[in-house]
């Protein structure tokens, strides 16, 4: 595996699943072991901006993300003042 913003498409890939007449699909187990998915987890499901698909997420993660994203932008406003350097 690369280093986590680097993933090569096979690698990102657990295998195709086929939609059920109730709309259901099975998540690969290999999927739900590596990304600790359990019974009960909560997964936000979005539409792809560009493509006839979509993405899933554990809420636990988009949690996260959001959380360091907040810490991030505080950071930057410290480092760079609340305008961001930005010229008027």
């Amino acid at each position: 595996m690369h280093g986590r913003n680097e993933c090569r498409l096979e690698e990102a890939t657990y295998g195709m699943v086929t939609v059920g007449e109730r709309g259901q699909i099975v998540i690969p187990a290999e999927a739900r072991r590596e990304l600790g998915i359990e019974p009960g987890d909560k997964l936000i499901i979005m539409r792809h901006p560009m493509y006839a698909g979509f993405l899933a997420f554990k809420m636990q993660a988009v949690r996260e993300f959001l959380e360091m994203f907040q810490r991030e932008v505080q950071r930057l406003e410290k480092e760079f003042g609340q305008s961001g350097g930005e010229s008027e």
